[in-house]
């Protein structure tokens, strides 16, 4: 009785609460923004799903592996991974509505992991746009659509979790500007696109670590531009190459502080390439490249940077140090050779 009245004492309107903690109280807008969610990732499924492809690679032995790739012209030129078509010696694409198609190699560039092919006797197709990457930011909403494990059409989404992050090519050069998400991707996602809240395509997803939750990376579509570019006119990407051997190299606090020089790293040169620029330079085994056309150079992937420019004009100038002082050398480079 005590605690009845007491109850009663705290109401204002006499009556007795329920048993049970009360509801919470609804929020219209929790919907509003669900709805805002589900909208923007299925407004994308709809209107690129219908470019994304799944590839199936065949070998001289049988079925040799599979991947995704993503129509990017009306006539059947699709986008994919590097390593979903190396060494096919056929390649079928499959499309959302269930055809299907031969497929032939346009160009492949194992440095950024991208390959272009081309559907044969194909109708008009519905091609996905190309977006920035470059606009990108963390924690911005993005949606993988490919073929993990053979399940066709499927969808996963999530945010950027990094940008500008750095991997390793098969060539051991360095692919930067790496699209890190939290976008669920499995074997078989290689090659699909990743595509922002506007159904624009911002990357295309190559790799995921196993036994890693979370954790997926894409090529960005500012890079995949410029490889589609070189491979669709002259079928591979041109890079300049000096034909020298080297190694990162640390250089002398002491000895860098009276060259002036603004850091205390290099790429030390240890052998020639016969067939390059570099052997018939100035050039000599034990310099320690320190700067690049007036960039500092502090490791192999900085002059890797320089190359990339290509087509280039004239000689690239070279700041050396050789015994224990400053040089200039130019070496003219030549197209790297496949």
């Amino acid at each position: 009785m005590a605690v009845l009245a007491r109850i009663l004492d705290e109401g204002t309107s006499g009556s007795v609460p329920a048993e049970g903690p009360a509801p919470p109280e609804r929020d219209d807008d929790d919907d509003e923004i669900l709805d805002a969610y589900s909208r923007a990732v299925t407004g994308a499924v709809d209107e690129v799903g219908p470019a994304v492809v799944s590839i199936a690679r065949r070998s001289r032995r049988g079925p040799a592996g599979a991947g995704s790739g993503i129509v990017f012209t009306p006539d059947g030129y699709v986008l994919t991974n590097a390593h979903v078509v190396a060494g096919a010696h056929e390649l079928e694409l499959g499309f959302t509505d269930g055809a299907t198609s031969v497929a032939r190699v346009v160009g492949v560039d194992h440095t950024t992991d991208l390959a272009v092919v081309r559907a044969t006797g194909s109708a008009a197709l519905h091609p996905a746009a190309f977006g920035r990457s470059s606009t990108l930011r963390v924690g911005q909403l993005v949606v993988a659509i490919g073929n993990p494990l053979g399940y066709s059409s499927t969808v996963s989404a999530g945010v950027v979790s990094a940008l500008g992050r750095t991997m390793r090519a098969r060539d051991g050069r360095a692919m930067e500007g790496i699209i890190q998400s939290d976008v669920a991707l499995n074997p078989g996602n290689s090659g699909g696109p990743l595509v922002d809240s506007r159904a624009r395509v911002v990357g295309i997803n190559t790799a995921i670590i196993l036994g890693a939750q979370g954790i997926s990376f894409s090529v960005p579509v500012d890079t995949a531009k410029w490889v589609v570019g070189e491979l669709m006119s002259v079928g591979r990407v041109r890079r300049g190459w000096l034909g020298i051997a080297g190694q990162n190299r640390p250089v002398d606090r002491e000895l860098a502080r009276r060259l002036e020089l603004t850091h205390s790293s290099g790429v030390e040169v240890t052998g020639f390439d016969e067939r390059g620029p570099a052997s018939r330079s100035g050039l000599q085994v034990g310099d320690i490249v320190v700067g690049a056309e007036g960039r500092p150079v502090r490791s192999v992937d900085d002059i890797h940077r320089v190359l990339q420019k290509w087509p280039r004009e004239g000689p690239l100038p070279l700041r050396v140090v050789r015994q224990r002082a400053l040089a200039d050398v130019d070496v003219v480079p030549v197209e790297a050779p496949t």
